[in-house]
């Protein structure tokens, strides 16, 4: 745990180790941080709340490291409520401070906190704007789509620190933090900003113009030194949908077996091919945004799939799915179908990434007939082949 971020700027933020689905979809077998600041100087600003679910942990954070003085500004960087949900209790509590946030979350106010208006204690700012705390001052920096349309991020000019918002989060609580922040980082970002390359894109040039020494974000550890330019350079190749290391996901989803084995043989031709890695992935039991994570990873994919209902497996469904919706691009793609009767999974397949940006499917695409026989495997050597040329 943190208790400071440097000697004036504090942590006050709170770990829940009890929550299992983080926005009741990401498993986070170690929990998740929510992260939260204080700057103490001639003004006192509180950069965020918390999630509801840890209010008495925040508040008496909040107070420990207030001492007793009062709180001038609470800065709003996102609305979303894992960041928003003490914000009624905090103006109610501190009746003298106001409330600095976006001309959009100002829009918001009223869907998370019915009949509010804090009336004549908003304070909107946009890009540019900044913010005088006395040696501190902060600048606001617009980041819409990152991952909502009301955020904003701030840098605080003296001491060179970047409140990021949801940017450069990871899921995990900051109790069972490891040196490896790059594995559940990764993850965070495909499935939660994944779709939102270009914003992030616009975001990083901004902060390119400005020297950061530190990121606080919302979630995940605070960032400084080499673990800062690391997620940097990682972030850049992230939001550009380049891939990020040489290698292969297989991923399958198989009824009754016939499909899996067909995928663990791709996946050990791929390896006697040479490729670096290859990580083959069973889309009915494993996490689905591990399997989204490793697609944006590497720079190919072969999927494998058994015919269902004249269409696709329903776990190939969903996974294509969210890679639609996640902005899935520039990547290379094999198709193998298994069918009994009437193969239909390539095609449906194939209907669904060919509205993908500069995916590529490699021919020649394969088909089984329920079990995989010696005779299919040469036309599965010709598919790895084509896919690693």
């Amino acid at each position: 745990m943190y208790t400071d971020v440097t000697n004036t700027i504090r942590y006050i933020g709170v770990d829940d180790k009890d929550i299992d689905l983080f926005e009741s979809q990401y498993v986070v077998p170690e929990g998740m941080s929510y992260n939260s600041y204080v700057i103490l100087d001639e003004k006192i600003a509180v950069m965020d709340t918390t999630d509801d679910r840890k209010a008495e942990e925040w508040k008496a954070n909040l107070k420990k490291e207030l001492d007793g003085r009062q709180p001038d500004y609470l800065v709003c960087h996102h609305m979303e409520p894992d960041h928003s949900s003490l914000i009624l209790w905090a103006m109610q509590e501190y009746k003298d401070m106001k409330l600095v946030l976006s001309a959009q979350a100002v829009k918001m106010i009223p869907n998370f906190f019915d009949g509010e208006q804090f009336d004549g204690r908003l304070m909107v700012v946009k890009e540019g704007d900044t913010l005088s705390l006395g040696s501190h001052t902060l600048q606001f920096i617009a980041a819409p789509m990152v991952h909502w349309p009301e955020v904003l991020m701030s840098y605080e000019t003296s001491e060179k620190v970047l409140f990021s918002a949801d940017g450069f989060g990871k899921f995990g609580a900051l109790e069972f933090e490891t040196d490896d922040w790059a594995c559940e980082a990764r993850r965070y970002f495909f499935n939660i900003c994944g779709k939102y390359g270009v914003q992030v894109q616009n975001v990083l040039k901004k902060a390119a113009t400005v020297s950061i020494e530190t990121i606080c974000p919302l979630h995940g550890p605070v960032l400084k030194g080499e673990a800062l330019s690391n997620a940097v350079k990682l972030y850049d190749t992230w939001s550009k949908y380049e891939a990020e290391t040489d290698g292969v996901l297989v991923a399958y989803a198989s009824i009754h077996g016939g499909t899996a084995a067909a995928a663990e043989k791709v996946g050990e031709i791929l390896r006697q091919m040479g490729c670096p890695k290859v990580v083959v992935s069973d889309l009915s039991r494993e996490d689905q945004a591990e399997v989204i994570e490793d697609a944006f990873r590497y720079p190919r994919m072969v999927l494998c799939a058994a015919s269902y209902d004249a269409g696709v497996f329903p776990p190939m469904h969903d996974l294509l799915y969210h890679l639609q919706i996640k902005n899935y691009q520039n990547r290379t793609v094999a198709l193998l179908e298994n069918g009994s009767w009437a193969p239909t999974a390539a095609k449906t397949m194939r209907a669904l990434i060919e509205p993908m940006k500069n995916v590529t499917i490699v021919e020649p695409v394969v088909t089984i007939r329920s079990r995989m026989k010696d005779t299919d495997v040469p036309q599965m050597e010709e598919m790895c082949k084509a896919l690693l040329a």
